[in-house]
């Protein structure tokens, strides 16, 4: 059975067209072509835990519930957020993001003993996760991309086209490099979320790659299940190691279940990517 809300369903977001601005600047005239012309390297960028801190959510959590269990929720709901996206690929099944996103909401509210909340409270909840705040490092790294013609960028996520298209445009750090993207590409019209390969696939008919040129395509993530995903089904991924941990997932052995480069914020990464042999060529 697969559910979706009325609220899922709607929304001005059109998954067949580009809903970027400024569709007229020269710079993002040469992305189409090249990505037209089926030879420009693309670089999919993640959304949330990537460019997005799902941490930010953490002042309204706090404004609602109290500062003291607001970072614990925070985690709580991201933890069980992903989850859900797993459990729902493992049961060939689908819930829109956004559904996701409110159930594990009341889930993380739960666990941390945290009453019921009013649906007026969960509204300004979910009107909060469209406005979530950057990572510090990222508007430096899209400030040099604008002025890269050479390569296709995306922003590639699990979420609705209503909310990935809220968070780019809306939120306070990220809508004035919203322009910097070609285009945006979710999961919403083959239902599954990523690791799913199909999600990848996806991707790569979206940006007019065939199967047989993965390899063309970058992912940045700072997902590490993400990044095993992509790698995969044979696209470069970088992983994106703020804490500065170092990579330890280990369900997949050798290179195929390692990053192509790890870098401690999103300029290392970029810069690694645009010296890379085909993208410099």
């Amino acid at each position: 059975m697969t559910w979706v809300s009325s609220r899922d369903s709607v929304g001005a977001f059109d998954p067949g067209r580009n809903v970027l601005k400024d569709q007229t600047s020269s710079r993002q005239a040469l992305r189409r072509f090249a990505m037209a012309s089926n030879e420009s390297t693309v670089i999919a960028f993640d959304l949330y835990g990537t460019l997005l801190s799902t941490d930010s959510i953490a002042h309204e959590l706090g404004r609602q519930f109290g500062q003291e269990k607001a970072a614990a929720i925070a985690a709580t709901w991201r933890k069980h957020q992903l989850e859900y996206t797993w459990r729902l690929n493992s049961m060939e099944d689908y819930l829109p993001f956004s559904s996701v996103t409110q159930r594990s909401l009341r889930h993380a509210l739960s666990e941390n003993a945290v009453p019921p909340p009013s649906e007026a409270a969960v509204a300004s909840l979910m009107s909060a996760y469209d406005s979530l705040s950057t990572f510090p490092d990222v508007a430096p790294a899209l400030e040099l991309l604008s002025k890269v013609s050479s390569v296709t960028l995306v922003v590639f996520s699990n979420g609705t086209d209503q909310m990935v298209g809220n968070s780019v445009h809306r939120s306070p750090d990220l809508s004035p490099y919203s322009d910097v993207f070609q285009d945006i590409v979710t999961v919403e019209e083959v239902k599954k979320f990523k690791p799913h390969p199909v999600v990848y696939y996806h991707l790569a008919m979206k940006v007019g790659k065939s199967k047989e040129q993965m390899g063309d395509m970058w992912l940045v993530s700072g997902n590490p299940f993400d990044v095993v995903g992509a790698k995969a089904v044979g696209m470069k991924a970088c992983w994106v190691d703020r804490a500065g941990q170092g990579w330890s997932d280990g369900l997949v052995d050798g290179e195929m279940g390692a990053p192509d480069f790890i870098g401690k914020n999103l300029g290392q990464i970029v810069q690694a990517i645009l010296k890379s042999p085909k993208t410099e060529g």
